[in-house]
């Protein structure tokens, strides 16, 4: 059983009233309800996303390296021959195309990420991209050709690429194949 407290004598309870005079008594007892907290950002996604748009604008360390032969082709590792053959003998139905014909480099790298920023909203697959084979160019060589390559290979979401049939542009364009939406 449990002992009652001893009452409080005269004094206690006067050094009690004394210690709380003061205090006023609460409007509410209820706490303020808090707004929910924001929705979490995806800052590695950000993060990956600023990533790729600086290497996007950055030109190949080594110039000399790149691929000089006239046809392009570059697939990300896994990816089954059999879609790469398709690819590369035009099987795939062409959702859009993007020309980048008489821009600079600056111009084409701008035009060519928001082209595949708008292709990846819309999940399309397979989209043409023509480049030009350089025969208004100054040293009559493809200018963009080597730009491109560099750039799509830098994609995330470019699976893979190979240049087009002579019917769509031959070595002046290529077919590029998209991953799909997840």
């Amino acid at each position: 059983m449990r002992k009652k407290p001893a009452p409080l004598s005269h004094e206690e309870s006067d050094l009690f009233r004394s210690a709380v005079a003061d205090v006023r008594p609460l409007e509410s007892d209820r706490l303020p309800v808090a707004p929910p907290p924001p929705p979490p950002l995806p800052q590695k996604r950000q993060e990956d996303e600023r990533q790729v748009l600086q290497d996007m604008l950055s030109d190949p360390e080594y110039p000399e390296l790149l691929e000089t032969g006239e046809e392009l082709l570059f697939a990300r590792s896994g990816l089954q021959h059999g879609v790469l053959r398709k690819l590369r003998r035009g099987q795939y139905a062409i959702s859009a195309e993007l020309d980048l014909h008489g821009l600079t480099a600056a111009e084409a790298r701008q035009q060519l990420a928001a082209f595949l920023s708008a292709c990846r909203q819309r999940d399309l697959r397979c989209v043409r991209i023509i480049h030009g084979k350089g025969n208004g160019s100054l040293q009559r060589r493809p200018v963009l050709k080597g730009k491109v390559n560099h750039w799509l290979q830098q994609r995330d979401e470019v699976l893979a690429f190979c240049s087009a049939r002579p019917a769509d542009g031959g070595t002046g364009a290529i077919y590029v194949l998209l991953k799909r939406m997840t």
